[in-house]
């Protein structure tokens, strides 16, 4: 697999997902389950492209934004999928395959030079586990995210079904902090390994401590001092735009420049 041919597998997922949003409007168990696999088909070509490139680079497709956005359109759907699976939110689900999609459609229009080098700092055994980790908790926590959103909506609207979304939200939080908190630990040790100190306060490690640090806020909020359903979502929501500036802001920031967590140079 070559990013040439990323195109063709793109435009695949896209109109697989298109269709699948399309079929679950329509009422009925079968178009339900056909719209569940449309959804997943589009997910395995994402899926199937990004391994056909760790293949083809002999590398894993980690290093780069755009490598990255690949993962997030193979994750994104997974977590829609789940919680169509646990808690029956179809539209949740349709939510993440647009998010996914928007993800995909920016790989299109920004293609990168993809190579099969790993600078000395990325050859660790902690590389993949530290970067896929905060993947999946980037996925989770953008679905949180997607969720808030809808029930910030529901709230302007009268305020219906906002308890069920707000307990789902949560949920995705609390899930997605435990793997933000791995990636962070993964990356210490990863950085002692590489660098010889856990932490540095680089750029790219406050805002993720920062990333961090606003979720841990909202769980103890939640637990402690219970907040209007509009306050817990704002906060959700404001919790994944941070890290959204973590992981793609920073790159364009003078301050990311100088990050040495910043490897697509």
């Amino acid at each position: 697999m070559t990013w040439e041919i990323f195109p063709v597998w793109a435009y695949c997922a896209l109109g697989l997902w298109v269709l699948a949003i399309a079929v679950s409007a329509l009422r009925g168990r079968m178009a339900i389950r056909a719209s569940v696999v449309l959804a997943v088909a589009g997910q395995l070509a994402v899926t199937i492209f990004t391994v056909g490139l760790w293949h083809a680079l002999e590398r894993p497709p980690l290093r780069t934004l755009g490598e990255t956005r690949l993962w997030y359109a193979v994750l994104l759907p997974a977590c829609g999928l789940a919680v169509e699976w646990r808690w029956g939110m179809r539209w949740l689900r349709n939510y993440c395959l647009l998010l996914a999609g928007v993800f995909v459609m920016v790989n299109l229009a920004h293609p990168e030079a993809h190579d099969k080098t790993l600078m000395p700092a990325l050859q660790s055994m902690w590389f993949v586990p530290h970067v896929i980790v905060y993947l999946v908790a980037y996925a989770l926590l953008g679905a949180s995210a997607l969720a808030a959103l809808r029930g910030l909506w529901q709230e302007e609207r009268g305020g219906k079904n906002t308890a069920e979304i707000l307990g789902v939200a949560e949920s995705l939080v609390v899930l997605g902090f435990v793997f933000l908190t791995a990636g962070l630990v993964f990356g210490a040790v990863w950085a002692k390994e590489a660098w010889g100190h856990y932490w540095t306060w680089d750029p790219k490690e406050t805002w993720a401590f920062l990333t961090w640090a606003i979720y841990l806020v909202y769980i103890h909020l939640a637990c402690y001092r219970p907040m209007t359903r509009r306050s817990a979502f704002i906060l959700i929501a404001g919790g994944f735009a941070v890290l959204l500036i973590c992981w793609f802001g920073l790159n364009y920031m003078s301050a990311g420049v100088a990050s040495v967590h910043t490897y697509s140079q």
